[in-house]
């Protein structure tokens, strides 16, 4: 929000249209007809630190987990081991493209358009996939059917 608030009282000219798949801040300030280059930095800076906090803090908080389920239990590890590395997956497919965009000092549109889909499509598409490869019948489901396409290739 506090980014937002710095940008609402710029002037804007010329065409009004965001070369990108979504409206994102740093792209709105270039369609500002003044010069944006110190707030576009601060704005960079802000996002990219704070998707960074975010991240650290999330993974220290499993780390701790993980290291308190292995200190008090024997048989919860090898479960809390499994459940932490799914959301530390998605955790990380998360952020890093978040992380990417925000902290690379060159941009270059392709590279940000392909992480602009990875980030907004392709993460959310995972996300059930990852989850639903915990599952023990959907583990053994795989299993089987990689034997039989390994099989068939011999």
């Amino acid at each position: 929000m506090s980014q937002l608030f710095l940008i609402l009282e710029l002037p804007f000219c010329g065409p009004r249209v965001v070369d990108s798949f979504f409206c994102d801040i740093p792209l709105v300030l270039k369609l500002a007809c003044m010069d944006t280059n110190t707030l576009g930095m601060l704005i960079n800076a802000d996002s990219g630190i704070l998707a960074t906090t975010c991240f650290i803090v999330l993974l220290i908080s499993y780390t701790y987990i993980l290291v308190t389920v292995r200190l008090r239990s024997e048989g919860g590890a090898s479960k809390a081991l499994s459940t932490c590395t799914s959301h530390i997956t998605v955790v990380v497919l998360f952020f890093g493209p978040c992380i990417f965009i925000y902290l690379w000092p060159v941009s270059i549109t392709w590279v940000d358009k392909f992480l602009t889909v990875f980030y907004t499509v392709v993460t959310p598409l995972l996300n059930p996939a990852i989850y639903t490869l915990r599952n023990n019948h959907i583990k053994k489901a795989v299993k089987k059917l990689v034997n039989q396409h390994v099989k068939s290739m011999e």
